[in-house]
């Protein structure tokens, strides 16, 4: 089945001056215009092509991939607007229409939004969406503790970052959490630290629980080994200064110092943390 929004991998069927056409299975011949075509393709090859429909509705190949597929979110720029819609750069020729009816508030050119890309079943044309609650929330979530997700950053609010979760619904991951730099739009890895009553997912940007600590101890007693033995932080260190070696929390990073200290693998001191079996000098 060939699917419009889509990267699909269609046969070669015939070579034309302006292009060759596709093999498009129930929706018939697709062409790929010339300047697509790669090098020494002919009749019997596949190609892999994203299928779409042009500005006058005829169906169209391109060997491009745009920045976003159907049915999936993307931070996209408005590069002009008319009476239609916004019309958005996902880096095809044919920009991506975003209808005034999927606007939260009208969209300005040169400006950034976040949408979903949907193909609309009645037009069969691709066109983009900014209300998202539409695309979200819709199935109750089905996630374990500690299970890694994709997540999309979407907006920054007084309580952390508001995050699209596998493309399906809303997390939250918390400010006082989070010890590092995140930009809308950002694709990240995170995991589900709790399903609340309301089905609300709060998030963390590292595996919660004891594999978390077993995993940042490892990482602590290795930048040690590595370091003469010593790791001079203490603390009165900072949570930066902690997260910009480990990328942890100043909370994770204590509770992985105490799960090496109980281990006998260090030795706690004034300035610092020395490896037990390491002499001072």
């Amino acid at each position: 089945m060939v699917n419009i929004g889509k990267i699909n991998n269609l046969e070669v069927v015939k070579e034309l001056d302006f292009g060759i056409y596709l093999n498009g299975e129930e929706l018939g011949e697709i062409l790929l215009p010339r300047r697509y075509v790669p090098k020494d393709t002919k009749p019997g090859d596949k190609l892999d092509v994203f299928i779409y429909l042009d500005s006058e509705d005829r169906l169209i190949a391109t060997t491009e991939k745009p920045f976003a597929m159907v049915d999936e979110f993307a931070l996209l720029r408005v590069v002009s607007v008319n009476d239609v819609g916004a019309f958005l750069d996902w880096g095809l020729m044919k920009d991506l229409l975003v209808p005034y009816s999927e606007q939260k508030m009208k969209m300005r050119p040169d400006h950034w939004y976040m949408v979903k890309v949907y193909l609309d079943k009645i037009t069969k044309r691709i066109v983009a969406s900014a209300k998202l609650d539409s695309f979200l929330d819709n199935l109750p979530p089905d996630y374990e503790f500690g299970q890694e997700v994709n997540i999309i950053v979407h907006t920054e609010t007084d309580l952390g970052y508001k995050a699209i979760v596998n493309g399906l619904h809303w997390g939250m991951l918390y400010k006082n959490e989070v010890f590092q730099d995140l930009e809308q739009g950002q694709r990240i890895k995170a995991f589900v630290k709790k399903i609340r009553e309301d089905d609300k997912i709060d998030l963390c940007l590292h595996k919660p629980g004891y594999d978390k600590i077993k995993d940042i101890s490892e990482q602590i007693l290795d930048y040690i080994k590595k370091n003469k033995g010593f790791l001079p932080i203490t603390d009165k260190s900072s949570p930066e200064t902690i997260y910009g070696l480990f990328g942890v929390s100043k909370k994770a990073y204590k509770n992985a110092i105490g799960n090496l200290y109980r281990k006998k693998l260090i030795v706690l001191e004034e300035n610092g943390v020395r490896l037990a079996h390491v002499p001072n000098e």
